[in-house]
């Protein structure tokens, strides 16, 4: 996309964004690891919607098809996308997101992680939803 001359928003807490998906995966691993691994009753009640959550999150990549991407880049006078679940939602990755922070840490009962990572993701959200709408500003 860039050499398409995309512009690039929020690029300063893209490492945020990545920190924080690592810190995610390594505080899973330690909380449940102390614990043994334990699940939830309903497990596979939570796993068959995290999996639909799977399935939302293929719908956003092939509705924006070329165009998704894990940064925020817009080609300034591009269409903006209105298909699929961008027809009905602003954001529907970071609803996915949400689902996952809260769901596979409650599979797994790692309701420290649960918490902390939910806090820390809203924040990051906050900042990066905001740039993602300058961002669409240009598009619309």
């Amino acid at each position: 996309m860039r050499e398409r001359g995309a512009r690039e928003f929020g690029r300063g807490h893209y490492p945020f964004i990545v920190l924080l998906h690592i810190c995610f995966f390594a505080s899973l691993l330690l909380e449940t690891g102390i614990k043994g691994y334990p699940l939830i009753t309903g497990w596979q009640l939570a796993v068959a919607v995290l999996l639909l959550v799977q399935m939302l999150r293929y719908w956003v990549i092939f509705s924006l098809g070329r165009y998704w991407n894990t940064r925020i880049l817009v080609i300034p006078g591009s269409a903006r996308i209105r298909k699929g679940p961008y027809k009905h939602f602003r954001h529907p990755n970071y609803v996915i997101v949400v689902l996952e922070l809260l769901l596979i840490p409650l599979i797994f009962k790692a309701w420290l992680t649960l918490v902390w990572v939910n806090i820390a993701n809203s924040v990051v959200l906050y900042f990066r939803i905001k740039q993602e709408e300058r961002a669409l500003a240009l598009l619309e």
